[in-house]
């Protein structure tokens, strides 16, 4: 493994510099599709009120002030961005759930450079599909991320059926103490078990915020959970929910929430039906742990439109190919807690710990010479996922660059569900199938980041 000295840092940010500047954006899109202005990302450190005390200093975001920008995109169309790392720390931007290219998807060494203070890197990709997505850094992210560093992408398709209101919720909590400023961002003991959860939960970076939507109406609810660590179970109060759509993809049949799981890195959009009279609540809680909460709620105003969910047509389905489960070859996927190897030195970040591994095998942080791939993959072909979790804990687990459907469990009834963020049960089995169809090192991890950041971690390469 090549030894990280100040030479090597410093050809590093060389190269880095080389992609942000050099390459620019000519060259990426045809002479019909135009290279759009790039949205300007800068980091910066900022403070928010997050608690009634007074502000937490030592946020971070990218932008101006406040809460990270949703960013809006739309299906089939150039999208650009520049990062401008205004902080100490390397960073670097993944576009989490896109299927984009793999020297667009932000994972230091993997597929780019570490962006330096003071550095900048393009990004430049068409979204192929429409839905609800995020933003993240991949490097530092314990810290980049735990302090406020994800945002939530909306990739618009015209043909999406018609809402009388929107509504995008980034759901996250923060190690804050009674004072309201940042306290140890984990505990090894709790890296080693389900992570360590936050003390204040939020929505859009406040607590329980409350939002107007037409009486009578229907809302489109879009949530992001982009926590570092906490497990949600929604459960909607005041008006029946429909899910329409998990991590970007329309579900294959839609259903009433009654509650539903999920983790880190997934996403879920609902069709509210809001209540007729006005001034009418409805509140969305996280009913998961022993302390639940509401998150966020909607007030009916105006008179009623008296519109039906069920006259909601449908999501276009996104253009992921289909796997041919006949000749799928499998890849055996292990998540233990079993590891034979200690933290290696990162620019990235490293915990200081190793708690889990992948097949037996903890991912050694993100340095010049990775672990060898889980499996080598041929472009084109189909593949099934078979995944166990030998640990007694969740683990939402993220697949980057391509989607998979769930094919079967061995503890519950699973829906066919397009995806790339899978939250797998304490003993589960579970089949997920995918076609190998872009090229590249494609990571593929836990999203509990503390569990990420110790090991379970690892990558496919599609040649």
């Amino acid at each position: 493994m090549p030894i990280l000295t100040r030479r090597n840092l410093l050809k590093a940010s060389a190269v880095a510099g080389a992609y942000g500047v050099g390459l620019g954006l000519a060259g990426r899109f045809t002479a019909a599709q135009a290279a759009p202005e790039p949205m300007v990302l800068k980091t910066q450190k900022t403070e928010a009120k997050i608690m009634d005390v007074g502000p937490t200093k030592n946020m971070l975001t990218w932008g101006e002030h406040g809460m990270p920008p949703v960013i809006r995109m739309k299906k089939g169309e150039p999208f650009a961005a520049r990062l401008i790392n205004g902080i100490d720390d390397p960073t670097t931007i993944h576009w989490h759930g896109l299927r984009i290219p793999n020297k667009m998807d932000g994972v230091p060494f993997l597929t780019q450079p570490y962006v330096y203070l003071n550095d900048a890197f393009d990004y430049a990709f068409t979204p192929p599909d429409a839905g609800t997505f995020w933003y993240h850094p991949h490097c530092n992210t314990m810290t980049q991320m735990g302090h406020g560093m994800t945002g939530v992408i909306v990739v618009e398709n015209p043909k999406d059926p018609v809402f009388d209101a929107e509504i995008v919720l980034n759901l996250r909590d923060w190690r804050l103490g009674g004072d309201g400023q940042f306290i140890q961002q984990f505990k090894p003991r709790d890296a080693a078990r389900a992570g360590t959860f936050g003390t204040v939960r939020s929505a859009n970076w406040q607590q329980q915020p409350q939002y107007d939507a037409p009486a009578g109406g229907l809302l489109r609810l879009r949530l992001a959970i982009a926590d570092v660590t906490r497990i949600y179970s929604f459960k909607l109060d005041g008006a029946a929910g429909t899910v329409i759509a998990i991590d970007g993809n329309p579900v294959p049949e839609r259903f009433t929430l009654d509650t539903l799981d999920l983790g880190p890195g997934e996403r879920l959009e609902l069709a509210i039906r809001m209540p007729d009279d006005e001034g009418a609540i409805v509140s969305l809680s996280d009913i998961h742990s022993t302390n639940p909460a509401v998150l966020a709620t909607f007030r009916a105003v105006g008179n009623s439109l008296k519109r039906d969910v069920r006259d909601l047509g449908p999501l276009d389905a996104n253009p992921v190919a289909k796997a041919d489960l006949s000749s799928a070859e499998h890849i055996p996927l292990q998540l233990s807690a079993s590891a034979d190897k200690g933290p290696s030195d990162s620019i990235c970040g490293s915990l200081g710990y190793t708690f889990w591994a992948i097949n037996k095998v903890a991912w050694q942080g993100d340095t010049p010479d990775p672990t060898a791939p889980l499996a080598e993959l041929k472009l084109g072909k189909s593949y099934v996922i078979d995944m166990e979790n030998l640990t007694p804990h969740l683990h939402p687990i993220h697949l980057h660059g391509m989607s998979f459907t769930t094919v079967s469990s061995n503890t519950k009834q699973v829906m066919p569900l397009v995806s790339d963020t899978y939250l797998i049960e304490p003993n589960e089995k579970v089949q997920l199938s995918f076609v190998a169809d872009n090229p590249g090192d494609w990571l593929l991890h836990c999203h509990i980041i503390e569990h990420q950041k110790t090991g379970m971690t690892s990558y496919l390469r599609v040649v």
